[in-house]
C-alpha cells in the first residue's frame, strides 16, 4: 500500500543523463539516484520522476522551448495529485553564459515553485505537501571533459556561482517554510564536471531518503494529534 508520493523535479541530473559517456546515454533506472531512492525508502512510498535535460527555473532558450520549467509545474503537480512531498533541485542551467544569471536571482525564481505548490496540490488528507529544495552540486571545471561539454554553454564564472547557490537557495527555503537539502555536501559532478558522478547517485539517494523519511515521520505525528 503506498502511503506516501514524492514528487522529484529537476533538470537532467533528474533525469539520468551521465557524466562520464560523451554519448549522454541515460543512466538506467535503478541506478539513477531517484531509482536508488524509491529503493531506499521501500513499497510504502511512490518516487515521481520528473527530470528534463537543460530545464531552467524560470527562462526560456530562444532555440530550444519547452525547458522553462516553471510553466509546466502546476499542470505536472496536478497530474500527479495527491503528492505529500515535492523535492525540487534545479539551478545548474540557469548558469549557462546565455543567461547572465546571478545566484541570488536563480534562487528567488524558486519562490515561485514553493507558491505553487501551496496553491495547487495536497495530500490524501487535503494538506499542503512539504517542498524540499534541493541545492544542485558544484560544477567542476578541473574535470578532464569540462572544456570539451561545456565549450559556448559554462564557464569558470558559472563554475564560481554554482558553489554560491546552496546559501542562496537555503535562503529562499527559509523564507518559505521548504526544507533545504544541500546536494554538494554528499555529491560531486563526474568526468563532464557538469553532471553527478556514477557514485554520487547513491550518496544523494541516501541523503534524501533520510530526509524523506523524517519529513514523513513528522507529517504522521501531525495528523495523530489533530
Amino acid at each position: 500500500m503506498i502511503t506516501a508520493t514524492i514528487l522529484c523535479f529537476g533538470d537532467s541530473n533528474t533525469h539520468g543523463t551521465p557524466s562520464d559517456d560523451e554519448e549522454y546515454a541515460r543512466l538506467p533506472a535503478d541506478v539513477r539516484w531517484t531509482g536508488r531512492l524509491q529503493r531506499l525508502l521501500g513499497d510504502g512510498y511512490h518516487v515521481i520522476e520528473e527530470g528534463l535535460p537543460g530545464r531552467t527555473t524560470n527562462v526560456e532558450y530562444e532555440d530550444r522551448p519547452g525547458c522553462d520549467g516553471r510553466p509546466y509545474f502546476v499542470p505536472c503537480l496536478q497530474s500527479h495529485h495527491p503528492l505529500d512531498v515535492v523535492v525540487i533541485m534545479l539551478g545548474t542551467n540557469d548558469l549557462k553564459t546565455l543567461f547572465d544569471r546571478t545566484p541570488a536571482t536563480i534562487a528567488d525564481a524558486l519562490l515561485g515553485y514553493v507558491d505553487d505548490v501551496e496553491a495547487n496540490v495536497t495530500d490524501r488528507t487535503g494538506t499542503t505537501p512539504d517542498t524540499v529544495l534541493v541545492s544542485p552540486i558544484h560544477m567542476d571545471d578541473a574535470q578532464p571533459m569540462f572544456a570539451e561539454m561545456s565549450v559556448d554553454t559554462f564557464d569558470s564564472t558559472s563554475v564560481d556561482a554554482s558553489k554560491c547557490l546552496a546559501e542562496e537557495i537555503r535562503r529562499v527555503a527559509d523564507a518559505r517554510g521548504a526544507v533545504f537539502v544541500d546536494a554538494a555536501s554528499v555529491a560531486h559532478a563526474g568526468g563532464d564536471g557538469i553532471h553527478l558522478s556514477l557514485d554520487s547517485h547513491d550518496a544523494l539517494a541516501e541523503l534524501l531518503a533520510n530526509t524523506l523519511m523524517a519529513i514523513m515521520n513528522r507529517r504522521v505525528a501531525a495528523r495523530a494529534a489533530r
